[in-house]
């Protein structure tokens, strides 16, 4: 077994989860913490890209970020069930971090925007606030069934890997 996900990525990882359901609960009910929640998921990426700049190989995000071009050959092969394993992030989940993290911060900003004397009301903002919520549903969707995907394809349990932070060590078909 190799340790893969450090305790940083995978605090953060499932901070990360946590704040986005909780954003999403406290909409409607428990209105007064849907913009403390807000914060704590920004300042959650914020920390993210701050460690991927001193956790081990497999949080750094310059060991994983691929090509457009990598990435496309990556799903090709996926669809028709000949890609290869990756023990960190493949190309398509590192696409959902940087998505994932981008549509937070977005949707942290626009949270924001909308407490500020200039955006007070703005349906603009408010549109766009909205519209990255919806797109966060989308990728968390998108996210569980890519796990759910490569968990089954590779024989691994990802979730679990998530939680201890080891998987399997690498196979000569492999790449690190």
């Amino acid at each position: 077994m190799t340790r893969v996900w450090d305790r940083p990525v995978r605090a953060l990882h499932w901070a990360l989860a946590a704040s986005v359901v909780a954003g999403w609960v406290t909409t409607e009910a428990f209105g007064r913490w849907h913009q403390p929640v807000g914060y704590a998921a920004l300042a959650i990426v914020v920390a993210r890209l701050t460690w991927s700049g001193f956790g081990n190989r497999y949080a750094r995000f310059n060991s994983f970020l691929r090509s457009p071009r990598a990435t496309w050959r990556y799903a090709s092969l996926a669809l028709r069930g000949h890609e290869t394993r990756h023990v960190g992030h493949n190309p398509l989940g590192a696409c959902m971090v940087v998505a994932l993290i981008v549509c937070v911060a977005a949707l942290a900003l626009t949270g924001w925007l909308y407490t500020t004397d200039r955006f007070w009301g703005s349906e603009t903002v408010e549109r766009f606030h909205l519209g990255f919520a919806w797109a966060i549903t989308g990728l968390a969707v998108l996210h569980v069934a890519g796990v759910v995907f490569a968990s089954v394809r590779h024989r691994e349990n990802l979730v679990a890997s998530m939680v201890h932070g080891h998987k399997r060590d690498a196979s000569d078909s492999d790449i690190d």
